[in-house]
């Protein structure tokens, strides 16, 4: 995880210096380096700075950004990358190399737009990125296909431009769309969009494509059943087999040759799990223990808030008797059984279950700071998201210490997680048919109504909020990683028929789970979790409680005031 920022201005303008707060935010997102470097178009008419921070995650040491040479009267090619590569052109990169230092090498001998192009197409894996081209005298940024980076842009005065991870408070900034990759020229000044996929391609878009094409990744598999002679969705079926197989790779490059944390002194813990006890985030912690050397822990980050509202209701309830308000939220009571549930079936494994507790009063203290982060994006949905998974990533609550005596009561002691990776499970619910949507699609108009569904959710994985997510967990120095959303992971699930992934023809106790994500959760089953695998789906702001802190009657879409 790195921070970027970029401003690209006519030579009539000067080049003002990052304000305390930015360079402070940019800091907090990339804390082992910060560096710059400055470029002057050829004719002279642009100026160009660009900034990074770098946390350091790839590789066998800090690598410097901006990557850039200094070939030529005034510099050479730049690049702020802020991204894994986790194969570049078909190939795994290596655990010593640097992914930046890989692409660079790519990009620097590039002598056409398509040869530019040609490499950010080779990339598998999250990334944001501006990359100047000094031989093209262009400069071109963008985001990987499904958009699990953050960054955005501004336009300025005489056709600039400012690129950045996160904004800094001035002028009107917007999301870089996740459809392509975006250039302005130096030469003309003018602004272009380069698409992902040209026709002709292995995978052409939408438009000429009847299937449609999803994310540049893959194209939907939009067979409906004949239902004649078909095996059942089982434990047996080989698409759960292909699940297990597919997530196990997709996590062995997320969570394998992590360096250790610099505030680990033994590194024991590398990795944790933004856990609420549900079935995808279950899952993932149940495979890593399959992955990672038997001394390797894993914080299981468990997030709930004071929310008044509730909580006056439960007290209530109570008849005034005293009410953990922490412990009674719903993704805590989850979270408590699934870890349960992973110590007994992972004996040897030190799954750690990090109590992250919010008082309303710390929610307050940092509410402004969070609204700062998620813009522009400023609903009471994006605030209400955006402080769970703030506060989870932060990794700073209590963790239980087991006593030797069964009848005594556990004490609490105050921890902070390490891990500066950490694992999320969305993506499962578009993919394998989790939202209740889906359900009332198939009851609607049977599986030609759920294929539908299934289609529109897919198809807009790029357009949903992982760069507002990743601005608020990214500010404590952490980078979060979606097996789920994985490229391959994501071709192979799109072209699996939607029978193989939720059955909703059959009822639930022929294969003894939910039709929804059926195929995820007879893999929980394949993995003895049987309590995991009938756990039901709840939104994160709903299980934490950040939703409806003062009013039950506010609604998700009204603006932040």
């Amino acid at each position: 995880m790195c921070g970027i920022h970029a401003i690209i201005s006519p030579s009539f303008c000067s080049l003002s210096e990052i304000s305390p707060e930015l360079h402070q935010n940019l800091v907090n997102r990339g804390p082992d380096y910060f560096g710059q470097v400055t470029r002057e178009s050829s004719d002279g008419r642009w100026k160009l700075r660009f900034t990074s921070t770098v946390l350091a995650l790839r590789g066998d040491r800090v690598t410097k950004q901006p990557l850039h040479d200094d070939s030529g009267s005034r510099g050479g090619n730049v690049l702020c990358w802020n991204g894994e590569g986790w194969r570049f052109m078909g190939e795994v990169i290596g655990e010593h190399e640097n992914d930046g230092e890989v692409i660079y090498r790519g990009l620097k001998d590039a002598r056409s737009v398509e040869e530019v192009m040609g490499v950010w197409k080779g990339v598998e894996g999250p990334f944001a990125f501006v990359f100047y081209c000094e031989a093209l005298q262009r400069v071109f940024w963008g985001r990987d296909r499904l958009g699990r980076r953050s960054l955005m842009v501004r336009r300025i005065e005489g056709g600039g431009v400012v690129l950045g991870s996160i904004a800094d408070g001035e002028g009107k900034w917007e999301e870089v769309e996740a459809d392509g990759v975006y250039s302005l020229g130096l030469g003309d000044g003018v602004a272009r969009r380069h698409d992902w996929v040209e026709e002709g391609e292995n995978f052409v878009s939408a438009k000429f494509c009847p299937g449609g094409s999803v994310s540049s990744i893959g194209v939907f598999n939009k067979a409906l059943p004949s239902f004649e002679g078909e095996t059942p969705l089982t434990s047996a079926s080989p698409s759960v087999r292909a699940l297990k197989d597919q997530l196990v790779e997709s996590l062995k490059l997320r969570v394998l040759n992590i360096p250790n944390p610099p505030s680990s002194g033994t590194g024991k813990t590398r990795v944790a799990v933004l856990f609420s006890g549900g079935l995808d985030c279950t899952v993932l912690a149940r495979l890593c223990h399959d992955i990672l050397e038997p001394h390797q822990e894993i914080d299981l980050l468990n997030v709930g808030f004071e929310n008044p509202r509730v909580g006056a209701r439960l007290k209530k309830e109570a008849n005034g008797k005293e009410v953990d308000l922490y412990e009674a939220c719903p993704d805590r009571i989850t979270g408590r059984k699934s870890f349960a549930e992973l110590k007994n079936v992972c004996p040897g494994r030190v799954f750690r279950f990090v109590a992250v507790n919010v008082p309303y009063s710390k929610l307050q203290a940092h509410r402004q700071q969070i609204i700062s982060l998620i813009h522009p994006h400023n609903t009471v949905m994006d605030l209400s998201i955006a402080c769970a998974l703030y506060f989870a990533a932060r990794g700073q609550g209590s963790v239980r210490s087991e006593s030797p005596d069964p009848d005594s009561e556990p004490s609490t002691v105050s921890y902070t997680s390490p891990a500066r990776v950490l694992l999320s499970g969305l993506g499962a619910d578009e993919l394998f048919g989790g939202y209740s949507r889906h359900a009332a699609a198939f009851q609607q108009d049977g599986y030609t109504g759920l294929v539908k569904e299934l289609l529109r959710d897919v198809s807009r994985l790029a357009e949903r909020n992982l760069g507002r997510d990743d601005r608020v967990m990214a500010h404590w120095g952490k980078e979060v990683r979606f097996p789920f959303l994985d490229e391959r992971l994501v071709k192979w699930a799109i072209a699996t028929p939607a029978w193989e992934k939720c059955d909703f023809e059959r009822e639930e106790e022929k294969s003894g789970v939910e039709a929804a994500k059926r195929v995820l959760r007879l893999l929980a089953m394949e993995l003895s979790m049987e309590g995991v695998a009938k756990e039901k789906k709840r939104a994160i702001q709903f299980g934490s409680r950040t939703a409806k802190m003062e009013s039950g009657r506010d609604k998700g879409t009204t603006l932040l005031s």
